[in-house]
């Protein structure tokens, strides 16, 4: 087993073709794991298995992860996403890992409408993340109240623009469902 991982992450190389058919020179592939692979997510979890541990809750898979602290006192979330941000921070460059700063972004879920248009700032590395009140996070649109309705309707579209027979959307038990001819 020892020696089917070290092959899957080791001695791997690739090189770049252009549009035109021009090619890069062959390049080794340092770090990393193959992407798609079945085992890669898996491999990924036990490299960041000693994540430090934080005072927001962390919630990931594989190489995405999100950090939530809920609090009412908007300086107590921000304090807590600051230092968490500060200390992941300092793990991620110890084990030469890079976050993705044009992935990485805040954004607060509350149902309190006076602080609807409260911004939350949360730094990294001496800069601002980009703040959004929706997101998205493994393909679910979340917005402030969490009320999925973004998320849904745009699920709806999608699925009410395809070229798909309506008999085929029915939902049931199948006793009533006879398809017309």
């Amino acid at each position: 087993m020892v020696d089917m991982i070290t092959e899957m992450v080791g001695n791997r190389s690739f090189t770049l073709t252009t549009g035109n058919g021009q090619r890069s020179r062959l390049r080794r592939v340092k770090n990393g794991v193959p992407q798609g692979s079945v085992l890669a997510p898996l491999l990924f979890n036990i490299y960041i298995s000693n994540l430090p541990t934080t005072i927001s809750r962390k919630y990931g898979y594989a190489d995405d992860l999100a950090i939530m602290h809920p609090n009412r006192d908007w300086q107590a979330v921000e304090g807590v996403l600051n230092k968490d941000m500060a200390m992941l921070g300092e793990y991620l460059q110890t084990w030469k890992l890079k976050l993705s700063t044009t992935k990485t972004v805040s954004a607060n879920f509350h149902l309190n409408n006076k602080e609807a248009k409260r911004e939350l700032k949360v730094n990294f590395n001496n800069e601002t993340l980009p703040f959004f009140s929706e997101t998205k996070y493994f393909g679910v649109t979340l917005d402030r109240s969490l009320t999925y309705r973004r998320h849904l309707e745009s699920r709806r579209k999608k699925l009410t623009s395809r070229d798909v027979p309506a008999s085929w959307l029915r939902l049931g038990n199948g006793s009533n469902n006879k398809r017309q001819p």
